[in-house]
């Protein structure tokens, strides 16, 4: 009988404290979770109290302070309010830079700013009024270009989902995924349907191109496109710079086109690859303190180069666009640009979400703060009034670049006839032209 009561006290036991412990484990769970928001919250906060650049001024630290402890009063129950209230914190600052991302956004930047993905190798985009899924074209030496996809394919699955009212972004992540893994596309070409089989792997996004135009006097122009400032743009500049030095180009037209920026070391080494030596950019932190960026004595090139611009060339392309024109290295020829003289700095948050936000702002070499301003060119140009075809960009179709190339053609014609100009000698033909017996001076 004693034994029973034991046993039976020992039972009730081991279910209370079993019971209770799922109570305060469950409670100290919700506890945890909250002031793990909590401290994502906080951690945002403490980032733009002690770096953020209040390019306006409007910026109080009274009012910072007590919206921190407001926020840290309430209760979260999940990510989405913390997240939610990240979002509403910063829009106060009324800063569009200075922005939060989740986790899934912020891994997205990464891969964006690194130059490299894991995927197939396509390029893809929505078509409004038929609402089909469209291959721009597959990149050139990826699983999708050695299986033989083509420009303009259309993709009628992915894996046996639908693309039918599938946006963009869903169909990105279901084409990406973990290198070697296999994902399977349904294609329509020319009224036919079929499957293809892809194998995932790490494709490197080529942020440079470029070719070689001739002109009707027989010069070689560089023309080189960068669309976008990556991890691995300043690299393929220097092996595309370099390839065409030794095919011996007269000059370079370099487009900075609707390329909405980047990295802030990748503009300054590109800028280093045709300035030898002076200011390429200072940047100009809340404290005042002032950081100089200069030429390395290693340029690739001393050729003429003539730049274009337009309204999406921001923030890395205008550190390169002012630093070519203020050392007096190029012209700008295009649309005034953007407009974005802001810097950022990327963080990684304590739950793997991420903030980019403005902690300096930068000035061109002659100490111009083109924030919110922009870059007026030397040579205004619209674009073409129609639109013109990809493979028409850099052609003498495009109106900006035929007009880029006619002041590079001026540019090389008269630096060709002041190096032949030795002041030792009597070559002073090679300066002035004879006219009606009267010596012409020829560079203008």
């Amino acid at each position: 009988m004693k034994i029973k009561n034991l046993l039976k006290k020992q039972f009730v036991f081991l279910l209370t404290t079993t019971f209770s412990g799922i109570l305060i484990s469950d409670f100290t769970k919700a506890t945890i979770l909250e002031n793990n928001y909590k401290e994502v919250i906080d951690h945002v906060w403490q980032i733009v109290y002690r770096d953020f650049l209040d390019s306006d001024g409007k910026f109080e630290r009274s009012n910072w302070i007590k919206i921190r402890k407001d926020l840290l009063a309430k209760k979260y129950s999940d990510s989405n309010e913390a997240y939610d209230a990240i979002r509403n914190m910063l829009s106060k600052l009324d800063d569009p830079y200075t922005r939060f991302l989740d986790p899934k956004e912020f891994n997205q930047m990464r891969i964006d700013t690194s130059g490299e993905l894991t995927g197939v190798g396509i390029q893809i985009v929505k078509d409004k009024q038929s609402d089909d899924l469209i291959i721009i074209s597959p990149i050139e030496g990826t699983p999708a270009y050695k299986a033989g996809i083509k420009a303009g394919d259309k993709i009628l699955s992915i894996d046996n989902v639908s693309t039918k009212g599938l946006n963009i972004e869903d169909a990105v992540k279901l084409i990406r995924g973990q290198r070697g893994t296999k994902v399977k596309l349904e294609i329509l070409r020319n009224g036919n349907s079929f499957y293809k089989s892809l194998t995932r792997k790490r494709i490197e996004i080529k942020s440079v191109t470029s070719k070689i135009n001739k002109t009707k006097e027989g010069l070689l122009i560089g023309y080189v496109r960068i669309k976008q400032f990556n991890a691995n743009a300043s690299r393929e500049m220097k092996d595309t710079v370099t390839d065409l030095e030794i095919k011996n180009v007269s000059g370079y037209v370099l487009d900075l086109r609707s390329n909405p920026g980047g990295l802030l070391e990748s503009s300054i080494d590109i800028s280093r690859q045709f300035i030898d030596k002076g200011i390429i950019v200072s940047t100009l932190s809340k404290d005042g303190l002032k950081e100089i960026k200069k030429g390395n004595g290693k340029a690739l090139t001393n050729k003429p180069i003539i730049v274009l611009v337009n309204e999406g060339s921001a923030s890395a392309s205008e550190i390169v666009s002012g630093a070519i024109r203020d050392n007096n290295r190029g012209k700008l020829v295009g649309k005034k640009t953007f407009g974005k003289g802001l810097v950022q700095s990327m963080r990684t948050l304590v739950d793997g979400s991420g903030l980019t936000v403005t902690v300096a702002k930068y000035l061109t070499p002659n100490g111009t703060d083109i924030n919110k301003f922009g870059i007026t060119p030397d040579i205004e140009v619209k674009m073409n009034s129609n639109p013109i075809l990809q493979r028409e960009i850099g052609t003498k179709r495009d109106r900006q670049y035929r007009a880029g190339e006619k002041e590079l053609i001026k540019i090389i014609k008269k630096t060709k006839l002041v190096s032949q100009f030795q002041p030792s000698s009597a070559n002073l033909s090679a300066v002035f032209k004879k006219k009606d017996n009267k010596f012409i001076y020829s560079l203008n």
